[in-house]
């Protein structure tokens, strides 16, 4: 792809980066914010920077805040006892958009992954084991995807909870195998939420 303007090509290779975004389609969105008036291109570049500069992540379930708790976390509502255990926060927004669960998450930021380089280490699966020894859990729905990633995610923490006083349950399989989580529609994903089953169940039909 031959480009005019140096400026033109090196903003189409930054935005060509991103996930799903090919060169052509790249080409489309900044010619397109070339279009628009200054202000509105300065303030998409404002959101991102303050965004990437003023971001936290909760102190106790790891979810994308502006502050140090997330309003679910400090939602006197939400019953802190059953934590929902998901990869990142489009898992936690997909089970928010259904209205059927009011317990608290654990955002893992992914899966166990071998052949991408991401271990437990990687992930915070840690702080997630403490809180369960801490005494104050008494369930933990693993809501990952149903991957090989997933369930070996979800059997991993399962083998360093064992022996705690906690049940472990899994979301209902009405989301097929191999579905990610963000994808499902709200029906679907809510029902399956409603509907768990014990996790050991899972092992033993898989």
């Amino acid at each position: 792809m031959d480009f005019s303007s140096k400026l033109l090509e090196n903003a189409v290779n930054e935005v060509s980066q991103l996930p799903g975004i090919g060169r052509r389609t790249a080409l489309r969105l900044v010619l397109h914010l070339l279009k628009q008036p200054t202000e509105q291109t300065q303030q998409l570049s404002e959101s991102l920077l303050r965004l990437r500069e003023t971001i936290n992540f909760c102190k106790n379930c790891h979810n994308i805040s502006d502050t140090q708790l997330c309003e679910i976390c400090a939602n006197p509502n939400r019953d802190e006892s059953i934590i929902c255990v998901v990869e990142d926060i489009r898992d936690v927004m997909a089970i928010e958009n259904t209205s059927q669960y009011r317990g608290h998450y654990h955002v893992l930021g992914g899966k166990i992954s071998p052949m991408d380089g991401v271990g437990p280490g990687d992930l915070t699966i840690t702080s997630l084991v403490e809180k369960v020894k801490s005494g104050s859990v008494k369930e933990l729905i693993f809501a990952l995807s149903s991957t090989m990633e997933g369930d070996t995610t979800n059997f991993y923490i399962y083998k360093q909870i064992e022996g705690n006083d906690v049940a472990t349950t899994t979301i209902a399989r009405g989301i097929s195998v191999g579905d990610e989580l963000e994808y499902a529609d709200e029906v679907t994903l809510g029902r399956s939420i409603l509907h768990r089953i014990p996790f050991e169940s899972s092992l033993k039909n898989s």
